[in-house]
């Protein structure tokens, strides 16, 4: 049999998935916009889906140390594992690292984080112009880094279902029987 991720794990794969491209798309979208009231609110909303991406990742990271990921089908080559292994560290430190970035960015700024419009975070640095621009770029770069990383993901697990034809997609995948039996 086709041992699967926890229906918590799957939840929160996708959830925090969803999420990403929502806060990305987002981003995207508001640096480009004029100064105004609704530029104001997206930066606000973006700065929410931040929050809560880093939370969940945090619930995702302690969910997987105390629920181990499935075995991947023996005949995975060694050096598949290995960076299957790299990439979803990688991930996983991106998803704490990014939303961090983006509040230590604004912080330096001068701009407070209030979560939901309600729960002010406190300032991570003094306000310093000069810091906001670098962590600006650092936000970029990692978020850059994200896509790209999600993209290699992606490409790995379609590879494995279309090209290798094992299993390993439907473990990840909720309402889908696997092919096998095994």
């Amino acid at each position: 049999m086709v041992r699967r991720y926890t229906a918590t794990a799957i939840a929160l794969h996708w959830l925090l998935a969803v999420l990403v491209v929502c806060s990305a798309a987002l981003g995207l979208y508001m640096v480009g916009l004029s100064l105004s009231p609704a530029k104001l609110k997206l930066y606000s909303w973006h700065k929410w889906l931040g929050v809560t991406i880093f939370l969940l990742a945090v619930l995702r990271v302690l969910w997987r140390l105390m629920h181990p990921a499935p075995p991947l089908p023996a005949a995975t080559p060694r050096w598949q594992r290995k960076a299957a292994a790299v990439t979803h560290f990688l991930l996983y430190l991106l998803l704490l690292v990014i939303p961090l970035s983006g509040w230590l960015m604004s912080s330096a700024l001068g701009v407070q984080t209030v979560y939901l419009g309600v729960v002010p975070l406190p300032d991570l640095v003094a306000k310093d112009k000069v810091l906001g621009e670098q962590l600006k770029v650092v936000h970029g770069t990692l978020n850059l880094t994200l896509a790209a990383l999600v993209a290699v993901h992606a490409a790995a697990a379609l590879r494995h279902h279309f090209g290798d034809r094992d299993d390993v997609l439907h473990r990840m995948l909720p309402f889908v029987r696997p092919r096998t039996g095994r």
